[in-house]
């Protein structure tokens, strides 16, 4: 019998010694059993992790895209305090009439990759911005990132390819935050991938949640690539994946949500806006499994 893969797993390790003094074969056959649940539970979280960074950046339309990107970001957040899962901001870029440039929050909570997976793409907005004096509906865009963080990671990364740098943090932590060299920015040079994290009290803590991060952008970029070569046999039909492709529409003045994939739409956009995501959630989800 080959041992190995329950050698390789910390909660089934030890339980390969007690195998081995085990005579009667009723009782190895229980205990194998029961390592084969651990191992399967083990790849299912792996594959549904119950930890995500959720990555929002403005796309075309200047101010009212900063704007809409905060928006989005502030869905989501109260999506996440609806399910009881935990957010916590990593870094976070603003305009300077408000907006984000860009920012990036970690979410803990159960299910939530397998609830906010289909979310990542390029989101558009089209509304009369409170600057427009003519009436004119804008269409502006915001891209948005679903990244989970896995044990296992299909990227392999040299630490040589990896350069970080330093800078103090912005925005509210105390003193320390704002005078000491705190926020970390990794960069891996061989794609140009970035990541940022700047909420911890100390660079050591930054850097390793930066790291986090930044494996979880290369395995995402790893699987953007293997889903475009195989788009036409995938059985999961529901886009690519990737973070450029337009998969869902907010039309203020005909109060209507479409989401380009599944051809679907919803009305009360503030509903949704407040966090009442889950009849577009589960109608992907549907047609997922589908």
């Amino acid at each position: 019998m080959d041992l190995e893969k329950y050698k390789a797993n910390p909660k089934t390790a030890y339980m390969v010694e007690t195998l081995q003094y085990l005579t009667n074969e009723s009782d190895k056959a229980d205990l194998i059993k029961q390592m084969d649940e651990i191992l399967k539970a083990d790849e299912g979280s792996d594959e549904f992790p119950n930890e995500v960074v959720l990555e929002v950046r403005a796309g075309v339309g200047g101010q009212e895209a900063a704007l809409f990107a905060e928006e989005l970001a502030e869905m989501y957040r109260s999506y996440a305090e609806i399910q009881g899962w935990q957010v916590r901001v990593l870094a976070e870029a603003k305009t300077d009439l408000g907006g984000y440039k860009e920012a990036s929050f970690e979410i803990k909570g159960m299910g939530v990759y397998e609830k906010l997976r289909f979310e990542t793409g390029v989101h558009r907005i089209q509304r009369i911005p409170a600057t427009e004096k003519s009436g004119r509906i804008h269409t502006s865009t915001a891209s948005v990132a679903i990244l989970p963080i896995r044990k296992k990671h299909k990227f392999e990364v040299n630490p040589a390819d990896i350069d970080m740098e330093f800078s103090r943090a912005g925005g509210a932590g105390g003193q320390n935050v704002n005078k000491v060299e705190t926020a970390v920015r990794l960069i891996h040079r061989p794609t140009g991938v970035d990541a940022r994290s700047q909420d911890e009290r100390s660079q050591n803590a930054n850097r390793e949640r930066a790291m986090a991060v930044l494996l979880a952008k290369l395995d995402a970029l790893q699987e953007e690539e293997e889903a475009r070569k195989h788009a036409a046999t995938r059985k999961n039909q529901i886009g690519t994946g990737d973070r450029s492709e337009k998969i869902r529409t907010f039309n203020f003045p005909q109060d209507r949500i479409t989401d380009h994939r599944i051809k679907e739409s919803w009305s009360n956009i503030p509903k949704v806006m407040a966090g009442a995501m889950d009849p577009i959630l589960n109608a992907l989800a549907a047609q997922a499994a589908a």
